[in-house]
């Protein structure tokens, strides 16, 4: 079995490389035939368009290749106190805020000229818990790692073990408008398989999308589980939206800097260096670095396939006005009462319009 190896941001020493050779096994095996039960008596669906089962796991629909990896993880994790957690549901701008966690982090070390990112796509920087450090069921041996250790998953907050929750570890989540991640979700299961548009059209996914059978979802209540503990522990977890730090990027990088510990410096802001790391991160940036334009992150997704438009209100180009009022008529029953809302269309385009053009 081949182990992969993935970097974690270590802001003051070398980086080094996460070899991923699992520690000892033997107490988990102890347990795995009950785990192996467990899964196969769990509910089952089709899900990411058709393309893998999903299982019914602790209320989120969970998909079943990366469940015995997450049983793993909550299991065996041990977080340290300076440890940052990126935590969101797919297609929501985990790629972006993977480049923006690492380079404020790693800021002291290294220069837009010669960072990691040039050479390396974000996720191979800021690694998936349930997907790569716990691939293949098997717990990596962490304490290599200089702190503060970069991490990110799609797990729901009430399935994260209660070592991260009792921990004085911080989590910063990012969320974004469902019709978008709808559209977004669409075009990156499909890009790469346009055989699974034949299974699935667009009204079936936004159906399914609605019933809460998606990857890591329901998405509201994925939202509500975050968004809910950042009021209560503020100090705990940022809770943002994507469609706010595209309105204000560079605030929003303070902000963020701020809440894991790592502030600009008065010096560090005259100079300029919160623009630089904002324009470095940006989905244009990105998309254009030739590490991004080939190979793959995992064996079933190419790197390219994680930056498209990164658009806010691109569902108007892609669903039907009975599709929209169905998600809104869904999210809005859902997450009422909650404080938690996205603004309209129009609310959005007079922001960014407003923005740039201030």
């Amino acid at each position: 079995m081949v182990h992969h190896k993935y970097m974690l941001a270590l802001p003051n020493t070398n980086n080094m490389m996460l070899n991923m050779n699992p520690t000892s096994n033997e107490h988990e095996c102890d347990h795995q035939h009950d785990d192996d039960q467990l899964q196969l008596q769990l509910p089952k669906t089709k899900g990411w368009l058709g393309s893998s089962a999903l299982s019914l796991y602790q209320g989120f629909w969970c998909p079943s290749r990366v469940l015995p990896n997450i049983m793993v993880f909550q299991k065996h994790f041990q977080p340290h106190n300076q440890d940052i957690i990126l935590a969101s549901t797919p297609k929501s701008g985990t790629t972006w805020l993977k480049a923006l966690l690492f380079s404020i982090v790693n800021r002291a070390r290294y220069t837009p000229s010669n960072t990691p990112l040039l050479t390396s796509n974000p996720h191979q920087l800021l690694p998936f818990l349930e997907f790569t450090l716990y691939a293949d069921a098997k717990a990596p041996n962490l304490t290599v790692a200089t702190p503060p250790r970069l991490f990110s998953t799609h797990i729901p907050y009430a399935s994260l073990p209660e070592s991260i929750k009792c921990s004085e570890c911080r989590i910063v989540y990012i969320c974004r408008n469902p019709i978008d991640v709808i559209v977004s979700f669409w075009h990156f299961a499909t890009r790469d398989h346009p055989e699974r548009c034949s299974l699935w059209t667009m009204e079936d996914y936004v159906e399914k999308f609605c019933k809460g059978e998606q990857g890591f979802g329901p998405f509201w209540d994925h939202m509500l589980g975050y968004w809910k503990e950042s009021l209560v522990k503020p100090e705990k977890v940022l809770f943002l939206k994507y469609e706010e730090m595209k309105e204000d990027t560079a605030a929003h990088v303070k902000r963020i800097a701020e809440f894991i510990r790592f502030p600009f410096s008065e010096e560090e802001e005259s100079k300029g260096v919160v623009g630089e790391i904002s324009e470095l991160c940006s989905l244009g940036t990105l998309r254009d670095l030739e590490v991004n334009k080939s190979g793959k992150f995992m064996p079933n997704f190419d790197n390219k396939s994680y930056f498209r438009k990164g658009e806010v209100g691109d569902w108007v180009n892609h669903l039907s006005s009975s599709m929209v009022e169905r998600i809104n008529k869904v999210i809005e029953e859902k997450l009422s009462g909650s404080g938690l809302a996205f603004k309209s269309k129009i609310q959005l385009t007079t922001s960014l319009s407003r923005n740039v053009t201030s």
